[in-house]
């Protein structure tokens, strides 16, 4: 096992330093700063260059190839300063290689037009282009310098930084430069075990800040952009273990509070199980066997069941309230919108209340005396079973005994709202068990990183009977093909799908509105009964709308991406998504799982607007190749990184530094491994590593 150092007691004193140290910082520099987050010199150090520029040599202006940046060196031949459709400054330096290239700057002050005298010498950096006459840079950077300065260059990389709202990058990459020439000596700035290190053949923290402030010259470039360099890979590291101790100690923390025990004999679990309708599958029966096992314990249960559409996470839910309802006490299960609480209420109703287990439900609807009698029956512990929405997590609503907090797509609700649902069954230092599903497969990288704090199953089969869905990529121009398919499929008693990504018509986005695609169809298939439903539609109309649908009053149901989640209609077996190409594989995969839900076979067009970008054409390959949940997540996350697979604002990963979870996931297995080690032996470093990245924050992470 690593040994890790001794806490180093000046390490706060050090990095928590003010900016006012640095010379050139007063109160108005310092607010600017601080508006971007970097209050002390420790921000500064970890405030890495998105870039580096090579300004180490010289090209011969004759020797520029397009594209390819490069410093030049000459003396300026003409300037022009003109107006045509906008101001514009033209500056034309030449050198000993006969080359000459244009710098054109369209902003520029009068004070710049001066220093431009002919026969001024010029060192410039920037990106040629063939222009009218030649070469041409746009808005590179310069400097006019003097004789003696001539052929004189630094002897390392240039840092490109992100910019600071009113303040220059030449200040900025001062200010860092200051900021690093306080760095305390590794001694006194290094947390991680020095043998650990030595084994994963990572620099020490130091050496890696200036390698990545500083780096040499020769220094592998390529690795550096690519995220791959050893100083980036130890920043890296620190940092992911940073948010791994975080989610830890709270894991910590809630385990050191008491949870009812619900280890009956499991007779209502019987009872349910005789009763259902269908065989439960092998990952179901392995998933609940997980739940119960925890639900067995007096310690608090903190487990996400993910699975795909239709894999049957409700009945593991079901099995697990049966647990709490055997013990004399009340299970809730919560989901993010009305239209999903209701179908986990049909669903709960439909195999419970026969085995005369009284459900509640709670939602905004409900109201007047009938909420009245709803919470006075929870309050009273005779709702054995309550299913609602966000309602359920208001103040007012009162559990006689709550043992078990259910939430259904979780990172659709707020941190505080989780956190008040769990409250609910909070008495004399004990908490409900909390069972947490989404039907968005999240990858093992992103689940090992982003709830380490909880135990994770998957269900990773479906049901016997599931028919695969046929997925077709089309063109636009192809519509008329499909309206005819539609009229086909619903002349044979199915029912239909058709997806815009947009309500009203957009000059600015090229897709079709709901409303536009509503009136259409209803006027090309006049024998057809179409509805439509939006977000902006009033809650009633819109469950009226999806009602009508699932019970089969409507053949066609048009629809913005509100039917994302939540919609269960076996007879539909068509689903047409247009302009496929603007959403994300995740929301993609989610509306294909809206079809396929019977035995009928079924299909998902994802229809395009040409030209296709290079993400969008991989994002629509993906959907045409597998169906398989956990491929598609793992590539999404590969696309378009965590932010919107987890609901960043919740989870605090939008506030990684340095690490990328898709470029980054070998690293996850060691940061664990080196986690355990720190909390088991060396608490107080641990409590170092998480106040450098991320400080004080507060994180919900039990939520």
């Amino acid at each position: 096992m690593p040994r890790a150092r001794p806490p180093a007691p000046s390490l706060t004193r050090a990095g928590d330093a003010p900016l006012t140290r640095l010379s050139g910082v007063g109160q108005a520099v310092a607010a600017k700063l601080a508006a971007r987050g970097i209050l002390t010199l420790q921000d500064l150090w970890l405030l890495l260059p998105l870039r580096y520029e090579d300004r180490t040599r010289l090209t011969d202006i004759a020797q520029l190839r397009n594209g390819e940046p490069a410093q030049v060196e000459g003396r300026v031949e003409a300037v022009e300063r003109g107006f045509r459709y906008r101001p514009m400054l033209k500056v034309a330096i030449s050198d000993e290689s006969r080359g000459s290239v244009v710098m054109r700057f369209f902003h520029f002050r009068t004070a710049q037009v001066a220093q431009f005298a002919v026969g001024a010498r010029v060192r410039a950096y920037g990106t040629p282009k063939p222009g009218q006459h030649g070469w041409e840079m746009v808005h590179p950077s310069y400097r006019v310098i003097t004789e003696q300065e001539a052929g004189v260059l630094g002897d390392a990389l240039d840092p490109v930084y992100p910019a600071v709202e009113g303040i220059g990058p030449v200040t900025l990459r001062r200010l860092i430069g200051q900021a690093l020439d306080l760095l305390p000596p590794e001694a006194e700035l290094e947390l991680l075990p020095a043998d650990w290190l030595e084994g994963q053949q990572l620099p020490s923290l130091r050496q890696a800040l200036l390698d990545m402030h500083r780096p040499a010259p020769d220094g592998d470039l390529a690795a550096l952009a690519a995220g791959r360099h050893p100083a980036q890979q130890r920043l890296a590291m620190e940092e992911l273990l940073a948010h791994h101790l975080s989610l830890r100690r709270q894991r910590i923390a809630l385990q050191r509070h008491k949870a009812p025990a619900l280890a009956g004999q499991g007779v209502q679990v019987e009872r349910l199980l005789a009763a259902l309708p269908f065989a439960l599958t092998g990952a179901q029966q392995r998933v609940f066997a997980q739940v119960r096992q925890d639900l067995a314990r007096p310690s608090p249960m903190l487990r996400l069941v993910q699975g795909d559409v239709g894999s049957g996470k409700t009945v593991v839910a079901a099995l697990a309230a049966m647990l709490a309802v055997e013990q004399g006490k009340q299970a809730a299960l919560a989901a993010p919108t009305e239209l999903l609480a209701e179908q986990h209420l049909n669903n709960l109703r439909g195999w419970l209340e026969p085995l005369g287990i009284r459900i509640a439900w709670l939602a905004g609807k409900v109201t007047g005396k009938a909420r009245e009698r709803v919470m006075a029956e929870v309050a009273s512990g005779h709702a054995q079973v309550v299913v609602g929405t966000h309602a359920l997590m208001q103040e007012a609503v009162v559990f006689h005994d709550l043992a078990l907090a259910i939430v259904d797509e979780q990172h659709r609700f707020g941190v505080h709202q989780r956190l008040a649902l769990r409250d609910k069954g909070a008495a004399a230092g004990s908490v409900p068990h909390q069972l947490v599903m989404t039907a968005t497969p999240i990858p093992r990288t992103l689940a090992m990183a982003a709830y380490a704090d909880l135990d994770v199953s998957a269900i990773d089969e479906l049901p016997p009977g599931r028919t695969p869905v046929q997925t077709i990529v089309l063109s636009a121009e192809r519509r008329p093909e499909l309206v005819e398919r539609i009229r086909i499929a619903c002349a044979e008693g199915r029912q239909a799908y058709w997806v815009c990504t947009l309500i009203d018509e957009s000059d600015e986005v090229i897709a079709t509105a709901a409303q536009a695609t509503f009136e259409a169809l209803s006027a090309q298939l006049p024998g057809l009964r179409v509805g439509l439903v939006h977000g902006r539609m009033k809650a009633a109309e819109k469950q009226a709308a999806m009602r009508a649908f699932k019970q089969g009053e409507t053949d066609l149901l048009v629809a913005t991406t509100v039917i994302e989640v939540g919609v269960d209609v076996p007879n539909a077996s068509l689903m047409i998504i247009e302009n496929a190409e603007r959403l994300g594989l995740a929301q993609l995969h989610q509306l294909r799982g809206r079809v396929g839900r019977g035995s009928a076979a079924s299909s998902c067009v994802l229809m395009y607007q040409a030209p296709l970008s290079q993400m969008a054409r991989q994002r629509l390959e993906t959907m045409r190749q597998t169906s398989d949940g956990f491929v598609i997540a793992e590539k999404d996350l590969e696309l378009r990184g965590p932010g919107e697979l987890l609901g960043t604002r919740q989870t605090g990963l939008a506030s990684f530094r340095v690490a990328d979870l898709a470029r980054d996931a070998a690293l996850l297995p060691r940061v664990q491994r080196l986690a355990e080690t720190l909390l088991a032996q060396s608490p107080a470093v641990a409590d170092q590593v998480v106040a450098r990245w991320i400080g004080s924050a507060v994180r919900y992470a039990a939520a």
